[in-house]
């Protein structure tokens, strides 16, 4: 009998290449053909392109990665773009699952499209009961209709769509661009220049605002686990416990740690926070998986900052 194939849209960013680095050690995927897609095996905007990869690949299961993403200060510029592009990827993803069998799909969602005006913690069954944080409405809104479509096409065709919600992911690969990067990379990346250039350490805001942060290698391990294991089609928050919650400053402090870097640290409060926080709960994964040990933050911190700095020519930034 042919290997089953898992295909991974966006297989080449700081997601899917943890899940290449888990797959690789992983018992199972060796009875898998494992196909990790980067942009150049086609734009997943244009459905010929799509058509094409899944008449090539015709997967047994899909991990749709792929999407159009930017931090902050990127999402507030172009919202217009952030909506179109991932709707058009989710519907030409979604739809050729459908067409080519696909037995799973597994898509990736954010915190970001939760309601801005909520309780605190954020779970599960809250993702529809209001507006998302005006900064990045266009992202957020084309990422929730992931989940509005599982449940559609479990309504009309009976097919086994889920997705998963990941808190901020940081590690090796990550895009380390200093203004359309996320928090991590970005402070690595100003922290590696303020070391080489004696400068002083600036980060954007105040510093206060809360997050979760995932090691993207945990976030690969139990992605894994999502395709095998997890049954539902309603999405499930991917986290750290609740106390692992970090103040952006609290991480600058482990990145100048790990970096070795004994300047000052500055914080440059004409800048724009964004959301204070937005503490989401992983009850509904600790049922299903008591056990499971994250990678403490300063570990974590550490391989990204050395992974970093011995790939600063290569690294996306």
């Amino acid at each position: 009998m042919a290997k089953p194939t898992v295909l991974v849209t966006g297989g080449t960013g700081l997601y899917g290449r943890a899940i290449e680095a888990v797959v690789s050690r992983d018992e199972k995927a060796k009875e898998e053909n494992w196909v990790f897609l980067s942009s150049k095996d086609g734009d997943l905007v244009d459905r010929k392109a799509v058509e094409a990869i899944f008449e090539k690949h015709k997967p047994t299961y899909v991990i749709h990665l792929a999407a159009k993403v930017g931090g902050l200060f990127h999402n507030l510029r172009k919202k217009v773009d952030f909506y179109r592009e991932n709707t058009l990827i989710t519907d030409n993803v979604m739809e050729c699952c459908r067409i080519y069998g696909v037995k799973k799909l597994v898509s990736c969602l954010s915190t970001c499209i939760f309601p801005d005006k909520t309780t605190y913690p954020i779970n599960e069954t809250m993702v529809h009961n209001g507006p998302p944080h005006v900064s990045n409405m266009g992202y957020a809104m084309a990422k929730r209709m992931i989940d509005v479509l599982n449940h559609c096409y479990k309504d009309q065709y009976d097919l086994d769509y889920t997705s998963v919600i990941p808190t901020n992911i940081y590690g090796p690969h990550d895009n380390f661009s200093i203004d359309d990067g996320h928090v991590i990379p970005g402070l690595i990346h100003k922290c590696y220049i303020a070391k080489r250039d004696g400068t002083d350490f600036v980060i954007w805001g105040s510093g206060s605002p809360l997050r979760q942060f995932i090691y993207s290698e945990d976030l690969a391990e139990l992605t894994l686990w999502t395709l095998r294991s997890y049954d539902s089609i309603e999405p499930i928050i991917l986290s750290v416990d609740e106390a692992a919650e970090v103040s952006i400053k609290e991480v600058a402090e482990l990145v100048a740690e790990a970096m070795g870097f004994e300047g000052k640290l500055v914080c440059d409060t004409t800048k724009a926070d964004g959301q204070f926080k937005k503490t989401a709960s992983n009850a509904k994964l600790r049922t299903l998986l008591p056990d499971y040990k994250f990678t403490p933050m300063k570990e974590g911190v550490k391989k990204s900052v050395d992974w970093f700095v011995q790939n600063y020519d290569a690294a996306r930034k």
